[in-house]
């Protein structure tokens, strides 16, 4: 039984309301996770007894874990410690900008759990500042800003399809800097550095998927150099992480717009990373489709 339980993975999914939990307790149940709903802390260690008894029948389990706990909510950290004693839990934090909770509240018409009678800003920021911590603490967190609910669940789907088959998950993020830092990335890198394929005519209603642009990036001075230096720099640091059972990274590579160099540099990073053992590696391309 022991040998079973130590393979069994605990997922704690988390996060601001209207950050989209439902939809990734979805996506989880879909790739055969036992999802558990509004969880409140207090009942995770006799869930994990369950898992325990369950043995190999129960290899993964996740706990959606959110604000509606109330006063349960504010023993979830020292919960996580303790568990982590024993079973390989993790914790995903769902977050997103106070504008996009702002909008996702209005659109269904719901308050606030911690609004009371004041605005839905209000609770908002009671929820956050009530989260930081544990948002800090937390294994994986996913802005879902940009998202919607489909491009969420693939988000999840990438993530934890292939759960336990490698030390780290790493997401590979292109994005433009013109439209904001990724929030959620724990690594970020600058190709901006490059010529930009938008002032070549023939090159700008294209982008780094395509070929064409792909060669232009990569064939420009520095460009490869940057590559194989920033490759030999993470594999230390992706090793890193699986000694600090850090199961996932979002590593994001920014160019102006998220459309040509960072695009091409990011299929060049995956290429290459795959190459990595022990490492599974996903590419997202953040800002891809904007104007």
């Amino acid at each position: 039984m022991a040998t079973d339980f130590e393979h069994q993975e605990m997922l704690i999914v988390t996060g601001m309301s209207g950050a989209g939990r439902s939809t990734v307790g979805n996506a989880l149940e879909d790739l055969g996770w036992y999802v558990v709903d509004n969880l409140p802390p207090q009942m995770l260690r006799p869930l994990v007894e369950l898992v325990e008894r369950a043995g190999a029948s129960l290899p993964r389990i996740a706990a959606v874990v959110d604000i509606r706990g109330r006063d349960f909510f504010p023993e979830l950290r020292e919960i996580i410690q303790a568990l982590r004693t024993g079973v390989n839990v993790r914790v995903v934090f769902l977050d997103a900008t106070d504008a996009v909770l702002v909008r996702r509240f209005e659109a269904v018409r719901r308050p606030h759990p911690l609004q009371g009678t004041g605005t839905l800003l209000d609770g908002i920021g009671a929820e956050r500042a009530r989260l930081a911590e544990l948002r800090e603490a937390a294994d994986l967190v996913i802005d879902t800003s940009e998202l919607n609910i489909h491009q969420l669940a693939n988000v999840i789907t990438d993530t934890f399809a292939e759960a336990g088959r490698a030390g780290v998950q790493v997401t590979l993020l292109s994005f433009g800097f013109k439209y904001g830092l990724p929030t959620d990335a724990d690594l970020v890198a600058d190709a901006r550095f490059l010529p930009n394929p938008f002032w070549v005519s023939e090159l700008r209603s294209l982008t780094g998927e395509d070929a064409t642009v792909s060669d232009y990036v990569l064939a420009q001075e520095g460009a490869r150099e940057f590559i194989d230096a920033y490759v030999t720099a993470l594999t230390p640091v992706l090793a890193g992480y699986q000694r600090e059972n850090k199961g996932h990274a979002t590593i994001a590579v920014g160019c102006t717009g998220g459309k040509h160099r960072s695009v091409a540099v990011i299929r060049e990073l995956a290429q290459r990373l795959a190459e990595v053992p022990d490492i599974a590696v996903s590419v997202r391309h953040r800002d891809l489709g904007r104007e």
